[in-house]
């Protein structure tokens, strides 16, 4: 993503940050047949990696997690956004070289992809997706809160 140098943000304390207020990502992987994409929702394990490890999971029917990766995915964190009008300028009165812009927030991961089937690890995602998601409600629900059979059915269906 092209990012002009005065709005380029570096410290990674605020990238992680922002990644946690955006919630949902949009999941990028080239294929040899082109590229495909799924918005997820997604949590950084920071402690992870060098700088960290994304995890989500994916339906096993999306044919994403079965096509040959191509380099490196992408996850896009998109936060608030708003079209900015010339007319707030107040140089517009005097000499009207204004343009509109769009301002955004927006952070782009990349790195390796590891698709995994194994219900141990499955389970300790969804689990933390939901404890992360739960969090906030006055009763959360958790994944232990479904019948065990029915948890492991739903688990034999993503990646």
């Amino acid at each position: 993503m092209y990012t002009p140098p005065a709005f380029a943000v570096e410290d990674t304390t605020a990238l992680y940050e922002m990644m946690r207020q955006c919630r949902l990502a949009n999941f990028v992987t080239a294929t040899p047949d082109g590229p495909i994409a799924t918005s997820l929702p997604m949590f950084l394990d920071e402690a992870e990696g060098e700088r960290g490890v994304l995890y989500a999971h994916l339906a096993r029917p999306n044919p994403q997690w079965q096509a040959p990766v191509v380099g490196h995915g992408l996850a896009v964190f998109m936060g608030p956004d708003a079209y900015v009008t010339p007319s707030w300028y107040a140089s517009k009165a005097e000499h009207g070289k204004v343009v509109p812009t769009w301002n955004y927030t927006a952070v782009h991961a990349t790195g390796p992809v590891e698709f995994f089937e194994e219900a141990e690890r499955l389970f300790e995602v969804v689990s933390r997706l939901t404890g992360i998601h739960e969090a906030s409600r006055s009763l959360p629900w958790a994944v232990t809160d479904a019948p065990e059979a029915y948890v492991k059915a739903q688990l034999r269906g993503i990646v």
